[in-house]
Order: C-alpha cells, then structure tokens, then sequence
C-alpha cells in the first residue's frame, strides 16, 4: 500500500483528498504546516507527496527545496496558483508535476498513480546497470553515482538521464524526451524537459571527469561522456 502525504491548510480539500485516496487503496497521511510536513517526509517515509504552495510556517516551495535535498520521493504540486512563472519555479524547486486548483479528482489520481508506477518500476530491461565515462546507473535500483558518488535524482531526472544514456550520442528532440520521460502525466509543455534539464546540468557538471548535455539550440539535446 502506497503512502501519500497530502500537505495543506484547507481542512475540507485534505478531507475530500484522503477519501478519494483511501477509497482507490492508498495510505493517507497529511499535515497543514510546511515545517511538519518536512518532519512527516522524515518520519513516515511516504511514497509520493501532494504539495500545496500557500501554507503557514513555510512557503511550498522553500518545502519542496527542502525535501528535494534529502529525498528522491516524487512530489506534485496542487494548488490555485494557475501563473506559469509559478509552474516554472515549482519544476526549478524540484517538483515532478504541478496541478491547479479546481483538478479532476480522476486526473490527480491517475497522475499519482503514473508517477508511483515510474518512481518503482521494475521489469527485465531494467536489471542492468549502464556506464557512460565515470557516469554509472543501476536501473534496478534507480541510483546514479558519479565517480562512485551518489547523485540524488528525483524520479523524472533520473527517467531523463536514463533516456540520454541510452541514446548516447543521438540528439532527442524535446517531444521526443516529453514522449519518453513524461508520457501520460505532461502537459506538453518543452519548457518542462528544459527545467528539467538544466537541474540535471546542476548536478553533473564541475566534475573532475565531466559528462555533458549537449544543447542543439531549436532542436534539442544529446548526452556526451
């Protein structure tokens, strides 16, 4: 059974959220407040996590900042924020999606349950680990290390460096990568894999032993190591 941790200060949402949740299997637990929700991700360890912005103590984003340097688990922000500068730092922050206030209960959790399936997957092809310079990834396992150093990737950045490792070499185009990376949960935007791509850079560059991205400006992007 999955556990989410639904985080906002509108009792009636977290009410109606948990029983939907409860009602398709999951484990709910929730909090109101940015900092207990960072002490829940701690204690409880959740699958995944809903994220709302606007909450006392600390702001969503200062939160999913903060998770993100200690936790891979996917987060999805849920809120009435509809800006997409919003959407944009939401990404930049860390999360894996980003949905607005009023949703369909049936997309949320069909989102949920996509980024769940993706977070664990397992299966033949993905029992291997793949090397590219001192780049090493176990697919079993979803874990990178550089050097022998781990890199803490959330579920779409390591699905990304996953899909320009296996097409070293090769340039993706955006829709490609939105196709391969993202499938049912995105909402076809190319700005999405550039977020996405850039906090990946962040991640692998000033490296003894560099591995780079490739930017083919109008085109897209290719893995070199």
């Amino acid at each position: 059974m999955a556990r989410i941790l639904v985080v906002d200060d509108e009792p009636t949402l977290v009410a109606t959220l948990r029983f939907n949740l409860e009602r398709e299997g999951f484990e709910v637990i929730d909090a109101s407040d940015g900092g207990d929700a960072v002490d829940l991700v701690e204690s409880h360890r959740p699958d995944l996590v809903l994220l709302d912005l606007m909450l006392p103590g600390m702001h969503g984003f200062e939160v999913c900042r903060t998770l993100r340097k200690r936790t891979s688990v996917p987060i999805v922000i849920v809120t009435a924020r509809t800006d997409e500068v919003d959407r944009i730092v939401g990404l930049e922050v860390g999360a894996d999606d980003y949905v607005t206030k009023p949703f369909s209960m049936v997309e949320l959790i069909a989102r949920v349950r996509a980024l769940l399936r993706r977070s664990v997957a397992q299966g033949p092809q993905e029992t291997e680990i793949i090397s590219a310079g001192p780049l090493g990834v176990d697919l079993g396992k979803r874990e990178a290390a550089i050097d022998g150093e781990p890199l803490y990737l959330n579920p779409k950045e390591f699905d990304l460096l996953v899909t320009l490792m296996q097409n070293r070499g090769r340039t993706l185009t955006r829709d490609q990568l939105l196709n391969k990376v993202w499938k049912y949960e995105s909402q076809g935007s190319s700005r999405t894999v550039d977020v996405h791509i850039g906090r990946l850079r962040r991640k692998l560059e000033g490296r003894e032993r560099p591995v780079r991205i490739v930017t083919l400006r109008g085109f897209g992007y290719r893995f070199e190591a």
